[in-house]
């Protein structure tokens, strides 16, 4: 089997992937890149990663943001999140935001992926998987990043604690928030306490 058909055989539409891991199917991986490239097959979307396309009658279809920055970051150690998540906490925020916010160990700084924007931001600490609690820590953290009013937030996020684990949230400022929304959240808490 031609090298080329080799590499065109492991490729599968709406994944992402790195140089790296298409050079063991290739023995001239630049030239079959630019290739696939020319043809569609491929399409680069920073140095060293491609995405190989899926397609709809209405065109390119998006893909996964979790697996584009799972490529990216060569890991799955991070948590993707989108300020439209905090919508999910019934705070009445009403602003749509296009972009991506990834807590991760290696990367930091906005980058552009497949059109998409990510915001990278190196922590040492992030949990999992997102809760109530940790998104309630989170808005805080980055009230200066949104595009609501600041005084009106911070009153619904007031009137918002009492509906929250009270144990689970504790545990999330420690573990999670700036010494300022440390500061806000504990001295609005210990009412509800």
């Amino acid at each position: 089997m031609r090298s080329m058909e080799k590499l065109k055989k492991h490729l599968r539409t709406g994944q992402v992937y790195r140089r790296a891991d298409l050079v063991k199917w290739s023995k001239s991986i630049d030239r079959h890149l630019a290739q696939l490239m020319d043809d569609g097959v491929l399409v680069k979307l920073r140095q060293g990663l491609y995405l190989c396309p899926r397609f709809s009658r209405f065109g390119q279809v998006a893909s996964d943001p979790a697996k584009l920055c799972r490529a990216f970051l060569k890991d799955d150690d991070f948590l993707l999140t989108t300020p439209n998540d905090y919508n999910a906490l019934g705070l009445g925020m009403t602003q749509l935001y296009n972009c991506y916010t990834v807590y991760n160990h290696k990367r930091h700084g906005r980058f552009e992926l497949e059109g998409q924007l990510f915001n990278f931001h190196m922590k040492h600490r992030f949990p999992k998987k997102l809760t109530p609690e940790f998104l309630l820590v989170d808005l805080v953290d980055n009230l200066n990043q949104i595009a609501e009013e600041r005084e009106k937030v911070l009153e619904r996020v007031k009137s918002k604690l009492p509906e929250l684990d009270p144990q689970r949230l504790q545990s999330v400022i420690k573990r999670f928030a700036k010494v300022s929304t440390q500061k806000i959240l504990r001295g609005n808490l210990c009412s509800f306490l």
